[in-house]
């Protein structure tokens, strides 16, 4: 594979090789199984794969946790060596690669998808997340792009983008991978405190839990289980429980608003002491009660 740190080597090596369908797999780096099971299945379907690391600072409304992210290239780039290919890429530009100072501003509007959830307790971080993914997508001009469905509210953004912008690329959403107990797996379950590493397996549990209650439930009822199960876990503090559809986000109140036929998800945020954790499953909405 080849290591390319300037957005010029790149689109050099890219048109060097002129191989497609080009698949590309954005990551912040920290690398676990979750990264590289996107990894192996950009592999698995496309001539070229680029895999960029660049911890993306417009996308943290909190410095603190942009100043903390873990930052292992040297390590990511030697576990990628196992799985990548002589013709795929490694993009680890700096951020005046990405942000040079003259690149157009990112204009979206996204009504609902960007207000709710992550949106709503993390102000500017989808405006981030838009502005990097655009550049890079201008930048790399992939055929299929790669994410995990851990940061399902992403993803339903950036399909959103995709659309308004018009592009060609095609967005794959891929499962959550999980730890043995459940827990989703992050870059930032590195940063956990041990104590709190052993017990957050809870955040799984609950949303299993929560899931098989929406048969037979309301909605208030499965949310104050949530918040009763996470609070009440030492060291952890629910910030968010909500169940939303998959295509507008929109959070439901009563299990009347569910419309059959309409895939639902449980989304979750927890702080496990310092540390913010997200997850969320499917909820079969196939099997509601009256």
């Amino acid at each position: 594979m080849l290591i390319c740190s300037t957005v010029k080597h790149l689109r050099e090596a890219l048109s060097e090789k002129n191989l497609s369908p080009v698949g590309f797999v954005p990551t912040m780096g920290a690398l676990h199984a979750g990264h590289i099971s996107l990894v192996e299945k950009s592999v698995r379907e496309n001539r070229v794969t680029v895999v960029s690391i660049f911890v993306n600072p417009s996308q943290f409304n909190d410095r603190n946790d942009f100043m903390n992210y873990p930052r292992m290239t040297d390590r990511d780039i030697e576990l990628l060596s196992g799985y990548m290919r002589e013709d795929d890429i490694v993009f680890t530009p700096g951020e005046k690669e990405i942000y040079p100072g003259d690149e157009p501003p990112v204009i979206f509007d996204f009504k609902n998808l960007d207000k709710v959830m992550e949106g709503a307790f993390r102000p500017g971080h989808f405006a981030g997340v838009v502005k990097v993914v655009s550049r890079l997508f201008d930048i790399v001009i992939p055929d299929v792009s790669y994410f995990g469905q851990k940061d399902l509210q992403q993803v339903v953004i950036i399909r959103e983008l995709v659309r308004q912008q018009n592009r060609k690329t095609r967005i794959v959403s891929c499962p959550v991978v999980r730890e043995p107990d459940g827990l989703a797996m992050s870059s930032r379950n590195l940063l956990l405190d041990p104590q709190l590493r052993k017990g957050a397996g809870i955040i799984f549990r609950t949303l299993v839990t929560a899931s098989e209650m929406v048969s037979g439930r309301e909605i208030s009822e499965i949310k104050e289980f949530v918040t009763r199960e996470i609070n009440n876990t030492k060291g952890f503090r629910l910030e968010y429980f909500e169940i939303a559809d998959e295509l507008e986000l929109k959070p439901v109140k009563m299990r009347s608003e569910m419309v059959p036929g309409l895939k639902y998800y449980g989304c979750i945020a927890v702080w496990a002491g310092k540390i913010r954790l997200i997850d969320n499953i499917g909820f079969n909405c196939s099997v509601l009660k009256g």
